[in-house]
């Protein structure tokens, strides 16, 4: 997870989404299937999101951080803040685009002529961007799921959505939206983050696993009901406690990786 937070091919740390203030603001969430849990949200300069998460969930008796203070506590734990998030990508991006000035209601309407429109053309993305062209890094988010044998661990990292409203926070560090994990299994989420806050996509894909399905078939389930249900792009990646993986999405690509040791 940190070599993809440092890579600016992705929407998470270095290379993230930049929000209507012109800040690239960075989310995770980390899940174990022996009830560890820990967040932390919109925090500006800081790269390894998943490190804060990890801290939150060791460290403290909370689920999730957000803000200026969860970045100030990224430095008492010893995770690097002040980091320049910005990619060479986001920064040329950025420049085409007439960011808001004044006050949140002008950011307000900003946003809703920016940001992702569920009304666009069949033949359009229904995260084109009015006026700017669609980004496929936009979704870039990055998750794992892994299994030593013994512990399940799902987590998943972003930059959270182009032209959002500053201090927005999407599906990526809601527990059972953009990450959960069980005894049966864990599974990491990436797309339209809303649709998948709504419909806790992560939390039904390890549902299916304790009903009995493989991780190929809860995944595949779990993007066909989301599909049924709203709009957007999401794809899912499970790990049942076996270490069977299976993946599916419903957005014209997802790039996945798997390993075994």
């Amino acid at each position: 997870m940190r070599v993809l937070e440092v890579d600016p091919a992705f929407n998470a740390g270095v290379g993230g989404a930049v929000q209507s203030d012109g800040v690239v603001r960075t989310d995770a969430g980390l899940m174990t299937s022996d009830d560890g849990v820990g967040a932390a949200s919109a925090m500006p300069g800081v790269c390894h999101a998943v490190d804060v998460a990890r801290a939150v969930m060791t460290e403290t008796p909370h689920v999730m951080l957000a803000g200026e203070r969860a970045v100030a506590f990224a430095e008492v734990v010893g995770v690097e803040t002040e980091i320049d998030l910005w990619a060479d990508r986001t920064r040329e991006r950025w420049a085409e685009t007439d960011p808001p000035t004044g006050d949140l209601a002008a950011h307000l309407q900003w946003v809703r002529d920016h940001f992702g429109d569920e009304d666009a053309d069949a033949d359009e993305s229904a995260d084109t961007l009015a006026g700017a062209t669609a980004d496929p890094h936009d979704h870039d988010t990055v998750g794992a799921v892994a299994c030593d044998g013994d512990t399940v661990a799902a987590a998943t990292s972003t930059g959270g959505r182009w032209a959002a409203l500053s201090g927005r926070v999407g599906d990526v560090p809601q527990v059972g939206a953009g990450f959960y994990a069980s005894g049966a299994g864990g599974a990491s989420a990436t797309g339209a983050g809303e649709d998948i806050a709504r419909e806790g996509l992560a939390r039904h894909a390890v549902e299916l696993l304790e009903r009995g399905a493989d991780a190929e078939t809860a995944a595949t389930l779990a993007i066909d009901e989301f599909d049924d249900a709203v709009p957007g792009d999401a794809g899912v990646i499970v790990l049942d406690s076996d270490g069977a993986a299976g993946e599916a999405y419903n957005s014209p690509a997802m790039q996945t990786a798997r390993s075994v040791a």
